[in-house]
C-alpha cells in the first residue's frame, strides 16, 4: 500500500504533478490522466495539467481533445513557449499545417533559442513543399544545437525531396555523427545513394539501419530493392520475405517479388506474387495493372481471359470515380484546331518517348496543338509540344483538372497498364475524346476511354474486338512510328561468313523468353549443332536455371550467351553478333524488332494470338517480309532452318535491310502522323455529332 507521502489527496499540488509526470514518463497514462483530472478538480487552469494532458491524449491519437486541453493551457499562460511547440505537433497531427506553422512560430517568438521549435517549424515547412523556409528553419536549429541530430536529418530529406542527392547525403552522415543509432538516417542515407547508383553503398547503409532496428520492416524492402538493382536476386527474394514475415500484408513486399520474378522470366511465380497482393488489398490498382501486364506473357491467358481481367480492373478501380465526372465545356466545332494531350510517365530515356518523336515532330501544328503531361521529360520532346505539364507528385484527380482547365480536345494514353500508368486520370473523363495507344497495343479495359489505335495486322479482320472495351481504330498502314534512339551503327559483315557457324538471337526483355519460346529454340539449336544463340538477360542465379533447362533438351549451354543491360549504341552492336533474330512468344518484340531490321538481322515470328503476339506480323509485313511469318510452330521452325541454311540470303538480307527500313511505313513519320491526325479529326467529328444530338 502507497505510503501517506505518496496520497494525491493529500500532497502539495506541486507535488502531486511530479507524481503525475513519474507515471506519464514510465508509460502510466491511466494513472497519469487520473492525478492530472484530479488537480485540474483543485484548480481548474492549472497550465502545467492542461499542456500535459493535452500531450498525454496526442500519444493516444486523440489529436481534437489534445489541441483544446493545450489551447486552455496557452490561455492559462500565454507566455510559455513550450505550450506553442506542443501544441503545433497537434495540429501536425491534424493536418492543420500553417495553424501548425503559427504556433511554432509564436513558440520561437517567446524563445528565440528554441532549437526544437525551429526543427519543428522546418518540418511543416517541409510538409507544406516550401522547401526554402524549411531549409532556413533547419539550418537555424542547427546553429543553435550543432549536436542536434533531428534538424540534420531532416535537413537531409529536404534536400532529397528536391534532389539535392550530395548534400543530402552530407547532412544524413552529420545526424548519424550525433546519433549514431538514428536508424532512420541510415535508411534515407540508402536512399540517397540508391538514387545515385551507389547500389553496393546503399546496401550497406541499409544492412547499418538494421543492425538497430531489425524489424524496421521498410528497411528490408528497401534493402531488397536494392538487391534487385545489383541483380543479387536470391538477396532480394530474402530480404522481402524478411519483410513479409514482420507484417505478411505487405503490398509492397508481395508486388516487389512480382516484379523480381517477372525479370527473371518466371511468370507464373509473378502472377501468383501479384494475385497475393491484391488478396490482401484488391485496390492496389498498380500491383493489379502488373498483374494484367504479366498475363500477356504467359500462353495460358487468351485475349478473353485478359479482357475479363482488364474489366475487373476496371470495376475495381475505374468506376468508383465515375461520381466524380464533370461536363466537357469544350466547344464542339468538327472543324477548329484541336487541343491534343498526351500523357506518360515514360518520356525520359524510354522507348515511348523516342518512338512518339517522330510522331509530334511530324504534327500539323497548324490542325493540333500539342499539350504533354509527364512525369519525365526531354528536350527533344519538350521541344515539339506546345505546352508541358508536369504532373510529378500531382494525384490523379488534380491531374484530371489541370486537364479540363487546359480544355484538352483529345486526350492520349501512352502507358496502357504498364508500369506507372496513370490511368485513373483517365477515370475522370476530364476531355471528351480519350484514346490509348503506343505502351503495348492491348486495351485499358475502361468504359472512359473511348478509342485505341491499332493496324490490320495486329488486329486482323477476323479479330474478335469485343476483348477490347475501346473502339478499335485501325491506322492504314502500321500501329507503329520507328525512330531509332541514336544515330545507329555501321552494320558489320554476315557473322556466319567469317565465323562458320549461324549465331541466332533474341535481345528482348527477359520476361518475354517463356518456355514456349525455349520450346523452339531449342528444337532449332538441335538440327543446327554448331549454331548459337545470345539472349538478353541481366546476371543472377536464375540463369543457372535456363542453362540447367537448355542442358535437359539437349543442349549444351556453352552454345547460348548472356547479354545484359547496355548502352544504346552497346546494345545496336550486339546485333553485328548476330545473323538472325527469333523472335519471343506469346509477347512478341516490339521495338527491339525494328532495331534489329535496321541493323540488317532479319527476324523470324510466330503469328500469336493475341495483339502483343502479332507485332511481328505487323512488322514484316510493312517492311515487305511476309515469309519471314509462321503461322504455326513447326513453321517457325522450318523458316528459320532455311533462313540459316542460305548465306547468300541472309548476306543480301544484311545489305538491303536498312533502305528497306527507311523506305518502309514503319519510318515514313510525316504519313504516320497524317494517318493519326485523319484519325483524331474523326474521332472529333463523332464527338460534335453526339453534341448536336443532344
Amino acid at each position: 500500500m502507497p505510503n501517506s507521502n505518496s496520497n494525491p489527496n493529500i500532497m502539495p499540488l506541486q507535488q502531486v504533478f511530479a507524481l503525475a509526470l513519474q507515471h506519464h514518463h514510465a508509460g502510466r497514462f491511466s494513472e497519469a490522466e487520473a492525478i492530472y483530472k484530479r488537480i485540474l478538480s483543485v484548480e481548474p487552469n492549472h497550465p502545467d495539467a492542461l499542456n500535459c494532458l493535452g500531450m498525454l491524449a496526442h500519444q493516444r491519437d486523440q489529436n481534437q481533445i489534445a489541441a483544446e486541453y493545450i489551447q486552455l493551457a496557452i490561455g492559462s499562460r500565454p507566455s510559455e513557449a513550450s505550450y506553442y511547440n506542443n501544441l503545433g505537433l497537434v495540429l501536425m497531427s491534424l493536418r492543420q499545417v500553417q495553424a501548425a506553422v503559427d504556433a511554432y512560430q509564436n513558440a520561437i517568438r517567446l524563445k528565440p533559442d528554441y532549437a526544437q521549435a525551429y526543427n519543428n517549424l522546418g518540418n511543416a515547412f517541409h510538409n507544406l513543399q516550401d522547401y526554402p523556409q524549411a531549409m532556413a528553419a533547419f539550418g537555424a536549429a542547427i546553429r543553435l544545437n550543432p549536436q542536434f541530430a533531428e534538424p540534420h536529418y531532416n535537413l537531409g530529406c529536404t534536400f532529397k525531396a528536391q534532389g539535392l542527392l550530395d548534400e543530402a547525403i552530407s547532412a544524413f552522415r552529420a545526424a548519424l555523427q550525433n546519433r549514431p543509432d538514428l536508424a532512420e538516417a541510415y535508411n534515407n542515407l540508402g536512399a540517397a545513394l540508391k538514387d545515385q547508383g551507389k547500389i553496393a553503398q546503399a546496401v550497406a547503409a541499409y544492412q547499418a539501419a538494421l543492425r538497430i532496428r531489425p524489424c524496421m520492416v521498410e528497411l528490408y524492402v528497401n534493402l531488397g530493392n536494392a538487391f534487385k538493382d545489383l541483380y543479387q536476386y536470391p538477396q532480394a527474394i530474402n530480404a522481402y520475405h524478411r519483410a513479409l514475415e514482420l507484417k505478411p500484408d505487405l503490398i509492397e513486399a508481395h508486388n516487389n517479388l512480382g516484379n523480381i520474378f517477372k525479370d527473371q522470366g518466371c511468370i507464373d511465380e509473378c502472377i501468383a506474387a501479384y494475385r497475393t497482393a491484391l488478396k490482401f488489398d484488391p485496390r492496389a490498382n498498380q500491383v493489379h495493372s502488373n498483374l494484367i501486364y504479366a498475363l500477356h506473357h504467359h500462353p495460358d491467358y487468351d485475349a478473353p481471359m485478359i479482357h475479363q481481367e482488364l474489366r475487373n480492373w476496371n470495376k475495381l478501380h475505374a468506376e468508383p470515380l465515375k461520381q466524380l465526372i464533370q461536363p466537357c465545356t469544350n466547344r464542339p466545332d468538327p472543324k477548329r484546331r484541336l487541343k491534343i494531350g498526351y500523357i506518360s510517365p515514360d518520356f525520359c530515356a524510354h522507348v515511348v518517348g523516342w518512338n512518339l518523336l517522330p510522331l509530334l515532330q511530324q504534327h500539323d501544328r497548324q490542325a493540333v496543338e500539342i499539350l504533354v503531361s509527364s512525369d519525365e521529360w526531354t528536350r527533344r520532346i519538350r521541344s515539339c509540344c506546345d505546352v508541358w505539364r508536369s504532373i510529378v507528385g500531382i494525384g490523379d484527380q488534380r491531374t484530371a483538372q489541370m486537364i479540363r482547365e487546359d480544355q484538352i480536345d483529345i486526350l492520349i494514353d501512352l502507358s496502357v497498364h504498364t508500369a506507372h500508368n496513370r490511368l485513373l486520370v483517365f477515370a475522370y473523363k476530364p476531355a471528351p475524346v480519350q484514346a490509348t495507344y503506343l505502351g503495348y497495343p492491348g486495351s485499358t479495359g475502361m468504359d472512359t476511354v473511348d478509342y485505341r489505335f491499332s493496324d490490320a495486322f495486329l488486329d486482323p479482320p477476323e479479330t474478335d474486338l469485343v476483348v477490347y472495351s475501346e473502339q478499335t481504330i485501325r491506322l492504314p498502314q502500321t500501329y507503329w512510328c520507328y525512330q531509332p534512339g541514336g544515330t545507329a551503327p555501321e552494320i558489320a559483315p554476315l557473322p556466319a561468313s567469317s565465323k562458320g557457324f549461324i549465331t541466332f538471337g533474341c535481345i528482348n526483355n527477359f520476361a518475354k523468353v517463356s518456355p514456349a519460346a525455349w520450346d523452339l529454340w531449342t528444337r532449332i539449336l538441335r538440327k543446327l549443332p554448331n549454331a548459337r544463340m545470345m539472349i538478353h538477360a541481366n546476371p543472377g542465379v536464375h540463369l543457372e536455371d535456363v542453362r540447367q533447362h537448355i542442358e535437359q533438351q539437349g543442349i549444351s549451354p556453352d552454345r547460348v550467351d548472356f547479354v545484359g543491360t547496355q548502352s544504346w549504341e552497346q546494345y545496336m552492336r550486339i546485333y553485328n553478333q548476330i545473323d538472325i533474330a527469333l523472335d519471343p512468344i506469346p509477347y512478341n518484340g516490339g521495338i527491339t524488332t525494328c532495331d534489329s531490321l535496321l541493323m540488317g538481322v532479319p527476324v523470324v515470328t510466330l503469328r500469336g494470338q493475341t495483339a502483343v503476339g502479332r507485332a511481328g506480323y505487323s512488322m514484316l509485313t510493312n517492311i515487305g517480309l511476309p515469309e519471314l511469318i509462321a503461322q504455326t510452330p513447326d513453321e517457325y521452325v522450318q523458316i528459320a532452318l532455311k533462313l540459316a541454311s542460305d548465306l547468300p540470303r541472309l548476306a543480301e538480307l544484311r545489305r538491303t535491310l536498312r533502305p528497306m527500313m527507311k523506305k518502309s511505313p514503319l519510318m515514313d513519320a510525316k504519313r504516320f502522323a497524317q494517318n493519326v491526325e485523319a484519325a483524331y479529326r474523326g474521332m472529333w467529328h463523332k464527338w460534335c455529332s453526339s453534341k448536336e444530338k443532344r
